[in-house]
């Protein structure tokens, strides 16, 4: 099995802008998924989300969650992160994430602000500890 800590699968997971698809489940239990940006810090997933959101309330309910990058295009290769999921609403932390988040996605000119903009109360750290690592690469190969 696959390790977050395992430096091919830590480089895909971190490699440019690519986006995590999460996966939750509904209240009535359907499953769900969403794309979402992330970062990792100590072998965890780190991401932000609103406190009131579908992922919020589904997380406050069951903190099982999976999270999977793929590469789209050839050679494929994707990475699932199965994990059980925890929360903060500090705010420091929320700004600190947020920032180092939107310097992945929307470079470090524009992180600042966006740390600030969504580093606000009613948002939450949502740290995903893996249970299980799943991961192929170069699968035309």
């Amino acid at each position: 099995m696959a390790s977050i800590s395992d430096p091919r699968v830590r480089d895909f997971l971190l490699q440019g802008t690519r986006t995590g698809m999460l996966a939750y489940t509904a209240s009535d239990g359907r499953p769900l998924a969403a794309p979402v940006w992330f970062t990792v810090e100590d072998d965890e997933i780190v991401l932000n989300t609103g406190k009131e959101t579908a992922k919020g309330r589904s997380i406050a309910r069951d903190p099982r969650v999976a999270l999977t990058a793929d590469l789209p295009e050839p050679p494929y290769a994707f990475v699932q992160v199965q994990g059980e999921a925890r929360v903060s609403e500090d705010t420091d932390e929320l700004v600190r994430t947020a920032t180092a988040i939107a310097r992945r996605y929307v470079g470090p000119e524009q992180a600042e602000e966006f740390g600030r903009r969504n580093g606000i109360p009613g948002e939450l750290v949502v740290r995903v500890r893996p249970t299980k690592v799943i991961a192929a690469f170069d699968m035309t190969d």
